[in-house]
Formats: structure tokens, C-alpha cells, sequence
């Protein structure tokens, strides 16, 4: 079976009882960066072996786990943070363990984009998560294009070196709409700050932007 398993997205204590028992029963964990989840299983004492299974070797590496698994062998799928298939090639295994009638399950957990719309304050009943924008600056700006009369909470995933040229185009194509940023959520530097695109660009010029970055706005709704 593939278990399709959540880690912390940050606090190593923000996971579940049932996501360490299937990590320590199972045959092998396929994590996106064995060395970030060996420090995981290293603090629960998880003695399964990890095998890498990122976006560059998806394709070999994912043949490898599908042979395992019609061996009879228990797979878990970690990322690097949250829930697998999120903004990572998890999807990528996960289709092709259906594909090969493969059995899964899923141990849910946490999730980024949640835990910042939770926080946002922002609507919740309907929202839509872009995940990452196009690197290309001409390309970043006709994504953006498309969610001028968005009327849902629109989440997207950023880096800290393009966050302030992400939010420099949010205020240019959205007309600078008030942006909640969320950054190293659940971690010790964890912050959230909600301002205009423009006033948050004046701030993270004054401080380098560190950590990973949630961005959420909503342009139906009017705040200060």
C-alpha cells in the first residue's frame, strides 16, 4: 500500500499519532530531501529507510517505488513539509500508483495554504490556491491578469527571493489590494503581516524577506 502521508510544516510536534505509527511500520518513506525528513525521523525514533523521490528523478525513482510497491511492500510518501502532491511531484507517484491499481490511503495533516487561510481572517467558504507563479516576470503578471474580477480568497505559494517582485506585480495588475503575508508559519520566527502590496514591499526592503511565504488577498473584500 502507498500511504500518502503529512508532516509539520514547520513545529515538529504538529503531526499525528497515526502518521509516526505508519512511517515506523512501513518498508521504505519516499521523502522529496531524505536529509530534511531524517531529522524528523530522527526525533521520533523512526527507523525506517528513506529513499528520495524529488522532482528531477521522478520518473526513475518513481518506477523504483512502484516495483516496491507490487512487491508487497508498504510505501509512505512525505514532502518536505505539509501534505504530499501540494505544490510538489508527489501527484506524480500518486497518479501512477492508480494507474497501477496500487492501494492507498491517506494520512491528512498539515497543510500551508490552510493553516494561512485560517489565520488570514479573509473568506473562507470559497478560495482558490495558484500555488507558485511563473518565475518570468511577463508570464507572472498575465497569471495575475486572470484574477482581476476573482470575487474568491486566492492563496499563492512564494519564495523569499521573489517576494517582493510578486508583490511589486500585485499592486501594479491588481491595483494594489491589501495582501496578508504569512511567513515561517508555525516555526520561531513566524509572522503575519497584512497590508497594502506597496506598503509591504516598503517593509520588506527596509528587512530582507526570509522563510517561506503565503500570500493571500481578496478583492472583493476591503480592508486596512
Amino acid at each position: 500500500m502507498l500511504y500518502i502521508v503529512s508532516t509539520p510544516i514547520g513545529n515538529l510536534k504538529d503531526i499525528t499519532f497515526r502518521a509516526i505509527e505508519t512511517l515506523k511500520s512501513v518498508d521504505l518513506i519516499a521523502a522529496e530531501d531524505t536529509r530534511h525528513t531524517r531529522i524528523l525521523c530522527q526525533h521520533y525514533e523512526i527507523p525506517t529507510p528513506l529513499t528520495s523521490y524529488f522532482e528531477h528523478n521522478q520518473v526513475s525513482k518513481g518506477a523504483y517505488i512502484i516495483e516496491k510497491l507490487k512487491e508487497g511492500k508498504n510505501v509512505a510518501l512525505v514532502t518536505d513539509a505539509g501534505t504530499p502532491g501540494i505544490s510538489d511531484p508527489g501527484y506524480q507517484l500518486i497518479q501512477s500508483a492508480k494507474q497501477n491499481n496500487i492501494p492507498m490511503t491517506v494520512i491528512p495533516g498539515a497543510t500551508a495554504l490552510i493553516a494561512a487561510l485560517s489565520y488570514s481572517g479573509l473568506p473562507t467558504d470559497k478560495f482558490v490556491f495558484e500555488g507558485f507563479l511563473p518565475v518570468k516576470p511577463q508570464a507572472r503578471r498575465k497569471r495575475l491578469e486572470k484574477f482581476l474580477q476573482e470575487e474568491r480568497t486566492v492563496i499563492f505559494y512564494e519564495s523569499p527571493y521573489r517576494v517582493l517582485k510578486t508583490l511589486n506585480d500585485i499592486a501594479e495588475v491588481l491595483g494594489d489590494p491589501v495582501v496578508v503575508c504569512a511567513r515561517e508559519l508555525t516555526k520561531k520566527f513566524e509572522e503575519i503581516k497584512e497590508g497594502r502590496a506597496s506598503e509591504l514591499v516598503k517593509d520588506f526592503e527596509k528587512t530582507a524577506p526570509r522563510g517561506e511565504f503565503v500570500l493571500l488577498l481578496n478583492l472583493k473584500i476591503l480592508r486596512v
